[in-house]
């Protein structure tokens, strides 16, 4: 298959996966009056999570008001694919990472945040360690001003890859939990590796959070 039909077939066999999956979100009570009120967030999800996150944002902003979000994707080759497959679900990407284009993807998010847009980070990726937060989305939170949303996504029965990330593919007729943490707020002046470890732990939790629901349900 050529490199440029993989993002269409992932995004056809992700949208038939998702008709199958028994989604619970928790935590977006608290979420809908800052969508409301147009105030930009920052979106963080561990790497091994990420699969059905496109196509969660799309059936939120259908059912519960949620908004577009500007996702960040490497400009390695995993990457390009990553950018076809979410803009297969109507997001907009940036490209770049730490260790390529880094300093002006964030540039360009926080472009997108000042003008009223919510951006989705992955803090462990595109290499890892796994879920361990690099500093960029802090970096991002303290120069805008925008809250760090820690998002947790389980699905049970899933197969775990073996990758670094072991990262997560819901089996057809899952049972999907999706938990949003309290936002983060990141002063300008704050202690960046305090608070770095602060949203590393509570996304973990909220990570944590969502396998506790799949488990139980």
């Amino acid at each position: 298959m050529s490199a440029g039909l993989l993002p269409l077939m992932a995004a056809l066999g992700v949208r038939a996966l998702g008709v199958t999956l028994s989604v619970r979100a928790e935590g977006m009570d608290a979420l809908r009056p800052l969508w409301r009120a147009g105030r930009p967030l920052i979106y963080g999800v561990w790497h091994g999570r990420i699969l059905i996150v496109p196509w969660l944002n799309a059936r939120f902003r259908r059912t519960e008001g949620a908004r577009n979000v500007r996702v960040l994707a490497s400009r390695s080759r995993d990457g390009e694919l990553v950018a076809g497959f979410v803009r297969r679900f109507g997001l907009d990407v940036v490209r770049g990472s730490s260790s390529r284009g880094g300093a002006a993807a964030l540039r360009e998010l926080a472009r997108a945040l000042r003008a009223g847009e919510d951006v989705a980070v992955v803090p462990d990726g595109p290499r890892g360690p796994s879920c361990r937060a690099q500093a960029g989305i802090v970096s991002l939170a303290a120069t805008t001003g925008a809250p760090i949303v820690p998002l947790g996504v389980a699905a049970r029965p899933a197969r775990r890859l073996a990758s670094w990330d072991r990262f997560m593919v819901p089996a057809p007729f899952a049972r999907c939990a999706v938990v949003f943490g309290a936002p983060v707020d990141v002063g300008r002046h704050d202690d960046r590796e305090k608070v770095r470890v602060a949203v590393e732990r509570a996304l973990q939790e909220a990570t944590d959070s969502a396998d506790r629901l799949v488990a139980a349900s």
